[in-house]
């Protein structure tokens, strides 16, 4: 038998890059391969960590573990050792993975641009503007409302027509064997929509696609199965029901019932058909493009992140998550996510932000974070001078307040969501302009001047600070619904959060826990513990942010107005 043997290259930069052991690791890399792989597989934390290539048809998993006990907080790194500079830690995603990559397959009809406008939040269709039935694979499609994503668009598997299966098998396995992740596709889409009963779900072309992803011949790029304009279906099952059998059933029991026998037709005419050519474990789901419906799109953004965070490094599925506009829950992981790789996980100890200004310190935080909710801020008032003097101004003056009592908290879920509509709806009249009651014109306060150092103190103001910008950012999120950002809809957010039980209970909760703390130098985990804890009891999903945003007024559409109106 002959044996043949093929020399596969690695990039030891993209190694480093993709993990979170970087630091000396990585110059020493540049100079001697094997030995920075040595010291880097030291010095890993013990958290899988993996770095995944795909060559050819083969799937390459190189696994870098170690010791926890050796762990430290990287450092940046710059051509001055004495003075390395703070480098945003979503900075050096975005320059990993500037954008999530997606190919969106379907015929013309089927609701694709719909579908791609409300998932990223722009106005304005990006696929292919030629004849009907045309596009042209290889274009990237990229918004300026929304640079985070690339759309490249396929028309649909027409009858008889086999040419663009090949098409599409031949650009998914050129964009497979690309070496950097910022050029692999990361997600398919591939959108029907759903036909009546009878009808026929599935062309040849189609078939052929699917069976080749089941025999894993595209690789292991990710294909969601998207079954569109869910909405027509329900409508169809809802007016064949015999109204005399729901007299007595409630209006809540009867879109239950509509769902379930909705639920039950998709089945047969869709998931049946489908399974058949592309195996049990296709990812498939049902959406709606209209507003009743959002959830569907956020069960779908879900899906594909999920997905994505399975076959690809951490960058891309951080990458998804900001490109996505339908799901907060999705936006405070990722934050969580990029929190925990270098800055957070370091609070109690001030080791990542020995000998820096807390100002400085906090400019990076803020960078981070805001950089994953991904706005449409083209002004950049959410980087502004401004914005982050209310930011810290709120941490010292909330903190300078009686603690309340914790056993008096409001119950999570829906009713802080109701608190928080109610707030903004009695804030947002058209005529008045919005009151913040912390001087956005004033200095920044006097701690955020000093010198980061170990403290309880200052551990309190980060956590504060860290927890206090993402709620406020939720709340933009509620109020600005995707258009573009305004002051005065800023303002909004940070007045109703303020109005709200919500930013006392969570200066609350800092407090007790800080108070419980006894070796302070010590408490990185649990204090990183903590604050993931609080984003996630404070979280808003998208199901419940699409049934208050009917009870809001509109806010992009209002006169904006000068940061100094908010000086009382």
């Amino acid at each position: 038998m002959k044996t043949e043997h093929e020399d596969i290259c690695f990039d030891t930069e993209d190694i480093f890059r993709v993990s979170s052991g970087r630091g000396e690791a990585e110059r020493q890399g540049r100079a001697n391969t094997h030995r920075a792989l040595a010291l880097i597989t030291h010095r890993f934390n013990v958290t899988s960590t993996e770095y995944t290539r795909f060559h050819k048809k083969i799937k390459i998993v190189i696994e870098l573990s170690g010791n926890t006990a050796t762990e430290r907080v990287e450092q940046p790194v710059t051509s001055s050792d004495e003075n390395p500079t703070l480098q945003s830690t979503t900075d050096e995603i975005i320059g990993i993975c500037p954008r999530f990559r997606i190919l969106v397959i379907g015929k013309t009809g089927v609701g694709k641009s719909s579908l791609i406008n409300q998932a990223f939040g722009v106005d304005k269709a990006l696929t292919s503007h030629e004849k009907p039935g045309e596009a042209n694979i290889e274009t990237e499609y990229i918004s300026q409302q929304n640079d985070r994503f690339v759309l490249h668009d396929s028309k649909g598997f027409e009858p008889g027509d086999e040419d663009n299966v090949k098409i599409v098998q031949d650009f998914i396995e050129h964009r497979i064997s690309e070496p950097a992740l910022k050029d692999q596709l990361h997600a398919v889409w591939l959108c029907f929509e759903i036909p009546r009963a009878g009808g026929r779900l599935l062309e040849t072309g189609t078939e052929t696609f699917l069976t080749l992803k089941r025999d894993g011949k595209l690789g292991n790029i990710p294909v969601v199965v998207v079954f569109t304009k869910y909405d027509m279906l329900i409508d169809r099952v809802d007016r064949t029901l015999d109204s005399s059998s729901l007299k007595r059933l409630s209006e809540d029991a009867i879109k239950k019932l509509v769902k379930k026998k909705a639920d039950a037709e998709l089945k047969d005419i869709c998931i049946r058909p489908l399974q058949k050519f592309a195996g049990r474990h296709i990812t498939y789901t049902a959406i709606s493009t209209k507003e009743t419906h959002k959830e569907t799109r956020a069960h779908l953004i879900r899906m594909t992140e999920n997905l994505v965070r399975q076959h690809f490094a951490p960058e891309a599925s951080v990458m998804t998550s900001i490109a996505q506009r339908v799901d907060p829950g999705l936006k405070i992981s990722a934050s969580i996510e990029v929190g925990k790789r270098r800055y957070w996980k370091a609070l109690a100890s001030s080791t990542a932000f020995k000998n820096r200004r807390t100002r400085e310190c906090l400019n990076v935080l803020h960078t981070d974070i805001v950089a994953v909710w991904n706005f449409r801020d083209p002004h950049r008032y959410l980087y502004s001078s401004e914005f982050r003097t209310l930011m810290v101004n709120m941490v010292d003056k909330l903190d300078d307040e009686p603690t309340a009592d914790p056993s008096r908290t409001i119950v999570v879920g829906l009713s802080i969501v109701g608190t928080i509509a109610g707030i903004v709806s009695a804030l947002s009249g058209p005529a008045a302009p919005i009151v913040v009651p912390i001087a956005a014109g004033v200095v920044f306060a006097a701690w955020a001047h000093d010198v980061y150092q170990t403290s309880h103190a200052v551990l309190r103001r980060f956590m504060c600070y860290i927890i206090d910008l993402t709620l406020v950012l939720q709340t933009l999120y509620l109020v600005s619904e995707s258009q573009e950002l305004s002051r005065r809809a800023i303002k909004l957010a940070i007045a109703s959060f303020l109005a709200s039980p919500i930013s006392g209970e969570v200066h609350t909760r800092i407090q007790e826990y800080d108070r419980g703390l006894t070796l302070l130098e010590r408490a990185d985990r649990n204090t990183l513990d903590k604050i993931i804890e609080l984003m996630q009891l404070y979280s808003i999903n998208a199901e419940e942010i699409s049934e208050l945003r009917a009870q809001i007024p509109a806010v992009g559409s209002s006169r904006d107005e000068p940061w100094e109106e908010a000086n009382v």
